[in-house]
């Protein structure tokens, strides 16, 4: 596909492919689920998907591409900089993943189509964005119990939630990215994190690109 070079370009493209986002759920729980992540080192990048069967939270596949990053920074644009190389990681794999989950937004965007989103309307994978800091929105603080949440509000729609993964510690941003409810997102991101903050599919990815940077 011919990649975007400026702003104009990229906004476009998103205004284009966000009416393909589906947010019915597709079926039951995913027999794997795959966490993404992308580090860098100036330009230089490094991204990787980590696989994980669903049940075991045990890894099944990994890839790891290098790369260097030749979109600008710009916030709201932050796939242009890390889909290429994460679908290049994803073609690298043997055990094809039911659901992808994006260390960033799905549709808490002020397109409603962040990084989860893009790579789910690509890749025809069930996708949720699961970030440490909201992006967008205004939010109530959720409960301090595990499984708590809050909803994330912009423009007066619900474009996803806080989440309490575990007691008493700093909640996370998730939302749905495509073929994946709001509901479902919150599930899957609890079942991924029963002992830690941050979901063990994001947690193995983060370690992976790291090392490899």
């Amino acid at each position: 596909m011919n990649w975007p070079t400026t702003a104009a370009e990229a906004i476009a493209v998103q205004e284009e492919l966000r009416g393909e986002v589906d947010h019915t759920d597709l079926g039951g729980a995913p027999r794997y689920a795959a966490g993404l992540d992308v580090q860098y080192d100036g330009d230089r990048l490094a991204a990787a998907v980590v696989v994980l069967e669903w049940e075991t939270l045990a890894e099944v596949d990994r890839a790891v591409v290098p790369g260097v990053t030749s979109f600008p920074y710009v916030p709201g644009l932050f796939a242009f900089r890390e889909v290429p190389a994460l679908l290049d990681a994803l073609e690298q794999l043997t055990v094809r993943p039911d659901l992808l989950v994006c260390d960033g937004q799905g549709v808490a965007h002020p397109r409603r189509f962040g990084l989860a989103s893009h790579l789910g309307v690509l890749t025809g994978i069930p996708s949720i964005g699961v970030a440490k800091t909201a992006f967008v929105g205004t939010h109530a603080v959720p409960d301090s119990p595990r499984g708590s949440t809050a909803e994330l509000v912009l423009d007066d729609e619900v474009v996803g939630a806080v989440v309490r993964t575990q007691d008493g510690v700093k909640p996370l941003y998730v939302s749905a990215g495509h073929r994946v409810s709001l509901p479902t997102a919150i599930a899957h991101t609890l079942h991924l994190s029963p002992h830690y903050r941050l979901p063990e599919t994001t947690r193995a990815a983060d370690r992976l690109c790291r090392d490899a940077l």
